[in-house]
């Protein structure tokens, strides 16, 4: 995973443009992907797709010559969507121009307004003599299309499990390229799953929307989504839940995140892309999941949020923790109990001597009990981890042996 954020850090992506098309290409190499691409001008939902803007030079040089601002040394020096211009100006008449923090550059874009501007750190700003400088930014503005990319792992049933990330950050590494990268990881330790699994890489906001008005007519098989953003800081996880509030991915994500430190937040229609999936007319069961949230570390949108700053052992936690995830939404089925009437005698089916010398023996009884006590056809394997407070994965595997003792068997 690290491997991959240092590889993507450098590209400069936005919502649209060949640093997407790279980005989607690299992923590519790890994933099979379908790409689309949206010409200019297409209606999705409320919104038109923009025109696709593409970069390859952009500076700011003293009378000296000297690059002041250079984004060729970082792609966040120049404001996303910059209209193109060359020309000489004072100090004076740049300074609407520029974007600062102090010891930062700080991450900017203007995609629906015409405009062009700079960002660096108020240290660089504080030495600019009065000028003048000479400017660049060649770019491109232009009609062309707007490009995402799905994975899709098929699974017994055609219900599906979403999860999106988006694409359009520049040279951001937690925010959003350490999702990227635990999405592929996760894709790639899907084996015969019963769900289906849909990853989408798609730009922020316009991306999902655009998807959204082109598969409208399936998104009714989507049964539980996230947004997987921020995974990689040091933070400890927060999940945001879905506008329903209680659909079992919520659950299923917050049971999981019991066992770790945590944050569990209502949903709000601000923040990433579970906004868009969850309007009110969708409705669908998205919910967010990263590791400290939006805007939440001074790093969020600046030239900090950079290689050194993710973590290993954060991106593996928050693989892990989806995997886990993945199980829980995996096993969850309901039971009946094929022997009501009392407590079956577990001795002579061998189910209590399976347990002996197991360090969680205990726990494993109990499950047992639980599992034929709620197996009525009306609680999931979840409602009984919840109920009883135990980890999801002790009440699976001991649905898995009453039903090898024939005590249960599945409700469909």
């Amino acid at each position: 995973m690290r491997e991959l954020v240092e590889r993507l850090y450098p590209i400069c992506r936005s919502i649209t443009g060949d640093g997407v098309r790279e980005t989607l290409a690299i992923i590519g190499e790890h994933l099979p992907l379908t790409v689309s691409e949206v010409p200019t001008g297409t209606q999705v939902l409320d919104w038109n797709v923009p025109q696709e803007w593409n970069i390859r030079d952009a500076w700011i040089k003293d009378g000296s010559g000297r690059k002041v601002v250079d984004f060729q040394e970082l792609n966040l020096h120049v404001v996303g969507y910059s209209v193109p211009v060359r020309g000489t100006f004072t100090l004076e008449e740049l300074r609407p121009r520029l974007h600062t923090l102090p010891g930062l550059v700080p991450y900017r874009t203007s995609y629906y307004n015409q405009t062009w501007g700079f960002c660096l750190t108020q240290e660089t700003l504080d030495a600019m003599d009065e000028g003048p400088y000479e400017v660049l930014i060649d770019s491109t503005l232009r009609d062309g299309s707007l490009t995402y990319a799905e994975h899709v792992v098929q699974g017994e049933l055609d219900d599906e499990v979403l999860i999106s990330c988006h694409t359009c950050h520049p040279s951001l590494a937690n925010d959003n390229l350490a999702g990227v990268a635990v999405a592929v990881e996760l894709a790639k330790s899907l084996v015969s799953p019963r769900y289906t699994y849909r990853f989408i890489f798609a730009p922020g906001t316009i991306g999902a929307i655009t998807w959204l008005a082109r598969n409208r007519g399936r998104t009714e098989r989507i049964k539980h989504g996230l947004t997987l953003a921020c995974a990689g800081d040091p933070g400890p996880l927060t999940y945001k839940r879905s506008r329903r509030g209680d659909a079992p991915i919520d659950r299923a994500v917050a049971h999981v995140l019991r066992e770790r430190p945590h944050t569990l937040l209502d949903f709000s229609p601000y923040g990433y892309d579970e906004r868009q999936y969850c309007s009110p007319g969708f409705n669908l069961p998205v919910g967010g999941l990263t590791r400290t949230p939006y805007a939440g570390y001074p790093e969020y949108h600046t030239s900090g949020d950079n290689p050194g700053f993710v973590t290993e052992e954060a991106m593996a936690d928050t693989l892990d923790t989806l995997k886990q995830v993945v199980e829980v939404l995996e096993g969850n089925r309901a039971y009946l109990n094929l022997s009501p009437y009392g407590e079956p005698q577990l001795g002579r089916r061998g189910l209590y001597a399976s347990l002996g010398g197991r360090s969680d023996t205990k726990q494993a009884q109990m499950a047992m009990l639980w599992v034929l006590n709620l197996s009525d056809g009306e609680h999931t394997l979840l409602d009984i981890a919840e109920r009883a407070n135990l980890p999801f994965s002790a009440v699976a595997q001991a649905a898995v042996a009453l039903h090898g003792a024939s005590l249960l068997k599945e409700k469909t």
